[in-house]
C-alpha cells in the first residue's frame, strides 16, 4: 500500500484565506495528521458549512462537500449513515456552528454520531466582516455591537459536555504538534469527537487568545492537561488548581499540600465541566484532552441494528405491502 504524506492530501486549488489567519495552520496540522492516521483518501470525508473555514474542503483531497450556514452536522450525520466505513470530518466555525447550527451540533453530539468535529473559534464573524459571534466575550465591540456585547459568550467546552458528547479537547491552532495528536486520537475514538481549537482572526479579532498563545504569556494564562498528572502551570510551574467548597480554585504550588493538586482524569465527566465552566483570567485556558468516554454506544451502530430487526421481523415483499390491508379503493 502506498505511503501517504502531507502533499497527497493537497489541492490545486489556491488557498484564499487572509494572510496570517490561523486557518492556514489548521490546514497544515490536518495534512500532517491523515497521513499517520492512516485510511484511503477515498473514504475520507470533510464537511462544512458556512464562513472563512468553510472553504476546508476544497484545499483537501479527498471527497468533501460544502454545506449550507448552520447545518454540517446535519450533511455529516447523513453521510456517517449512509457509509458508517467513511471517515466523516467536520471543519468549521463558532458562528456557523454554535449560532445558526447550535442545534444541529448539539444533535450530533447527543447522538454519538462517529464524526470529528473541528469547531475553529475566532469568537467573531470574519466572512460577514467582523460583527460579534456567540463566542464573543461580554462588552466586545464590533459592527453590529457599537456599544459592546451584553450577551455571556457561549462555552464550547461545556455545551459539547451537557450533550454528552463522547471526546471533548481543545487546543490553539498555532500548537501543531498537539493539535496533530488530538486529532489522531479522535480519528481513533468510537463516537463524537469535539475539538475546538483556539484561532486567531488578525482581521477582524486579531489577538483574540495571544494570553493563551504568545510565549511571553502563556505560561501563566494555559493548563496543560494531561491524564494522571497534577494540574499545575505557570512561569515556573508555581501555580496550581486545587478542590475548595465552591468548586476548582487557584493557589500556589508553595502554599498547599502535594495531594491538595487537582490531577486530571479525563475519564471524569464532573471534572471536564469544571474546567470547561473555567473564565480567564480568574483561572488558566485549558488546553488538551478534558474528557474521553469510549464506552457510548454509537449512533450509527444503532441504526444499522434497528434497520437488520425491522428486516427480519418483516420481510421485504413489495406486492404484499402494495395490495395488503392498509389499502382503499377510491370510486
Amino acid at each position: 500500500m502506498t505511503t501517504l504524506k502531507a502533499k497527497d492530501y493537497t489541492t490545486d486549488q489556491d488557498v484564499r484565506w487572509c494572510p496570517g489567519c490561523g486557518d492556514y495552520a489548521v490546514l497544515a496540522a490536518v495534512r500532517k495528521a491523515l497521513p499517520v492516521i492512516g485510511g484511503a483518501k477515498e473514504n475520507q470525508v470533510f464537511v462544512s458549512g458556512i464562513g472563512c473555514a468553510a472553504r476546508f474542503p476544497y484545499y483537501m483531497e479527498t471527497y468533501g462537500m460544502h454545506s449550507i450556514h448552520g447545518r454540517a452536522p446535519a450533511f455529516a450525520t447523513g453521510i456517517k449513515l449512509a457509509n458508517p466505513q467513511l471517515d466523516v470530518w467536520l471543519v468549521s466555525g463558532d458562528g456557523d456552528l454554535l449560532s445558526i447550527g447550535g442545534n444541529h451540533t448539539m444533535h450530533a453530539m447527543r447522538r454519538n454520531v462517529g464524526i470529528r468535529i473541528l469547531l475553529l473559534n475566532n469568537r467573531i464573524y470574519g466572512l460577514t466582516k467582523g460583527q460579534y459571534s456567540p463566542t464573543s466575550e461580554v462588552g466586545k465591540i464590533t459592527k453590529s455591537t457599537p456599544m459592546g456585547s451584553i450577551d455571556e459568550p457561549v462555552m464550547p467546552l461545556a455545551l459539547a459536555l451537557a450533550a454528552e458528547c463522547s471526546f471533548v479537547a481543545r487546543c490553539l491552532d498555532i500548537d501543531a504538534k498537539p493539535l496533530g495528536a488530538i486529532m489522531e486520537r479522535a480519528a481513533g475514538h468510537a463516537g463524537t469527537a469535539f475539538v475546538e481549537v483556539l484561532q486567531d482572526c488578525n482581521i477582524f479579532n486579531h489577538q483574540a487568545w495571544f494570553h493563551a498563545s504568545q510565549k511571553d504569556t502563556r505560561p501563566a494564562n494555559t493548563l496543560q492537561l494531561v491524564h494522571g498528572d497534577p494540574m499545575i502551570f505557570g512561569v515556573d510551574s508555581e501555580r496550581c488548581i486545587i478542590r475548595s467548597q465552591d468548586g476548582l480554585g487557584v493557589a500556589n504550588v508553595a502554599d498547599v499540600d502535594a495531594a491538595d493538586i487537582v490531577v486530571h482524569d479525563e475519564t471524569n465527566r464532573t471534572q471536564a465541566f469544571e474546567l470547561a465552566t473555567m473564565r480567564y483570567p480568574d483561572f488558566p485556558e485549558p488546553l488538551g484532552v478534558l474528557y474521553v468516554n469510549a464506552d457510548r454506544p454509537m449512533y450509527e451502530a444503532a441504526c444499522e441494528d434497528q434497520v437488520a430487526r425491522a428486516k427480519a421481523d418483516r420481510p421485504a415483499d413489495l406486492q404484499a405491502l402494495v395490495h395488503g390491508p392498509e389499502t382503499w379503493q377510491v370510486t
